[in-house]
């Protein structure tokens, strides 16, 4: 039984199929194999076996990273995937606290070290001749042998709530994730896999790299662009794509061109995209997006199955509720009003939790208060609102940060949000609470507008206007147009960096409503 990524790559050493992709060269099976097993082998000898067997990657997607990835696997060590966003003590942080003896870094990150501390943890630049040459000069690969339940790689979260925090995933789930997934999407040796999304995150490795290396299926390591999107798939051949947060929004916001679907691109997988984007990036890029709903930590699923209604993110796996925090009681089941607006936000609206524990998650690397604040009363809590329909459909509410209480009424920012993307000119958008003058919140919406387009605050009235299921006490009392929103290494919106700037968030042009009006102004 194939239990473990490192017996999965085993089996690979003597394809000569293509695995990896670059610009400059490709590699078979064999070759990168070969490479992965010379680099663990000269790593492996610079470990210290009583210490925790960790090697860090500060590190461009890139054929170096995911030879790493497979080296780490080949010579069962764990391989810490740094966030590349991360910066000063914060990095010196995350370094520390994932038990880093090595680190790994290339020519675009090794400058982010200057003048920190790393006392402890040798740095070693992969693109430098000194790397190339140990790595050549290593001997043979004497292994060491991991069971399913061993960790194959610390993933960072994305830190849109706070400080990223380090989860161990095993090899097992790295495994099961593949095989799932291939098997959803049809994914064989002969597909492209097109790797952009940060491979130090949840979404990069068990959505991308264990699905390739799952199917034998060739590897496209990039960074994600937006101007090199479609001239890559159609250059390497690219059939397969993950994504995270606002890839898809970033994309259409660009002009429509008439041979947009003049590609391979067969089939999308990912999280957090809308459903407006998702239909629209289907039809004009010519592919299939299959959205669903997970945690890094992977204890809990949500899928979008057929028949999923507006705006629900699907139905969860086993042991999927949602439970209010205090009472820690199950919430009622939602009551729509006759405009499909929430009428008991109060009473259904809770923390999306797994009632039957937390799955595969054992609770963060050297965190436990992090641990303990996820995993309580037996549960484990996401962060994240939610509320589900007497169908069982689950609809996201925002992060547990996301409750505002606007003129004694409690809203969450998520179905606010919803409904402001369906404006057409609006690319991204983000709702947030500001700090009433006399008490409670008031609700602020930051917006990217789309490529070319233009929007007035007549227009904007108008549109608010027109949506039923929209409280007037929702309506935005500040709305900021910025040119772009503050977003993680995973393109997804920094959301404390709004709230903490409050009206002054990113620049651009400000307009007010006052109080109990609907006609918004510019502000002075």
């Amino acid at each position: 039984m194939i239990d473990t990524v490192q017996k999965l790559l085993r089996t690979r050493v003597d394809d000569d199929a293509v695995a990896v992709i670059s610009p400059e060269r490709t590699w078979t099976w064999r070759e990168y194999l070969a490479e992965a097993a010379a680099e663990a082998a000269a790593l492996t000898a610079l470990l210290d076996p009583a210490q925790p067997r960790h090697v860090g990657a500060l590190l461009t997607n890139s054929p170096a990273y995911v030879r790493s990835m497979a080296a780490a696997a080949l010579g069962g060590y764990v391989l810490c995937g740094i966030n590349t966003t991360r910066r000063g003590e914060g990095l010196v942080a995350d370094i520390r606290r994932s038990d880093c003896q090595l680190l790994l870094v290339d020519a675009d990150h090794a400058p982010l070290l200057d003048g920190l501390d790393l006392s402890g943890t040798a740095v070693l630049d992969v693109t430098g001749p000194a790397y190339t040459d140990a790595v050549c000069a290593a001997g043979p690969l004497v292994p060491h042998e991991v069971s399913g339940t061993d960790p194959f790689m610390m993933i960072f979260t994305s830190g849109t709530s706070g400080n990223p925090k380090a989860v161990p995933f095993v090899h097992t789930m790295s495994v099961m994730c593949g095989l799932s997934l291939v098997a959803q999407m049809d994914i064989t040796a002969e597909d492209v896999c097109y790797l952009a999304m940060p491979l130090f995150h949840s979404n990069g490795v068990a959505v991308g790299f264990s699905v390739a290396v799952t199917a034998g299926a060739a590897m496209v390591p990039v960074k994600f662009s937006v101007s090199r999107l479609l001239p890559d798939l159609r250059r390497f051949g690219v059939t397969f794509m993950n994504y995270v947060g606002k890839p898809l929004a970033l994309v259409l916001a660009t002009p429509e061109q008439p041979d947009d679907a003049d590609n391979p691109l067969r089939v999308m997988y990912g999280n957090e995209a809308t459903e407006r984007d998702i239909a629209e990036f289907s039809r004009r890029f010519g592919c299939r997006i299959i959205d669903g709903f997970g945690s890094s930590e992977f204890a809990v699923v949500v899928v979008r199955e057929d028949g999923t209604p507006a705006g629900s993110i699907g139905k969860g796996w086993g042991g999927v509720a949602i439970y209010h925090p205090d009472t820690v009681t199950e919430c009622a089941t939602a009551v729509f009003g006759p405009n499909g607006e929430l009428l008991n936000t109060v009473d259904a609206v809770g923390e999306l939790v797994n009632t039957t524990g937390s799955g595969p998650f054992t609770g963060y690397y050297n965190d436990p208060e992090a641990t303990s604040d996820r995993l309580r009363h037996g549960m484990y809590w996401t962060g994240d609102l939610a509320y589900r329909d007497v169908d069982g459909w689950i609809y996201l509410a925002g992060r547990t940060a996301d409750w505002m209480r606007v003129d004694g009424e409690n809203m969450a920012a998520a179905p606010i949000e919803r409904i402001l993307q369906r404006l057409p000119q609006i690319s991204q958008v983000a709702v947030y609470a500001v700090a009433d003058d006399r008490v409670g919140d008031q609700v602020m919406a930051a917006v990217v507008l789309r490529e070319g387009r233009s929007l007035t605050p007549e227009q904007f009235e108008t549109f608010l206007a027109a949506q039923a299921d929209l409280s007037p006490k929702a309506w935005p009392r500040f709305v900021r147009i910025n040119d772009d929103l503050p977003q993680t290494a995973t393109n997804k919106i920094l959301k404390r960096e709004l709230s903490a700037a409050g009206v002054t968030a990113g620049g651009g042009v400000l307009w007010e409503r006052p109080s109990r009006s609907t006609t918004y102004r510019v502000a002075g």
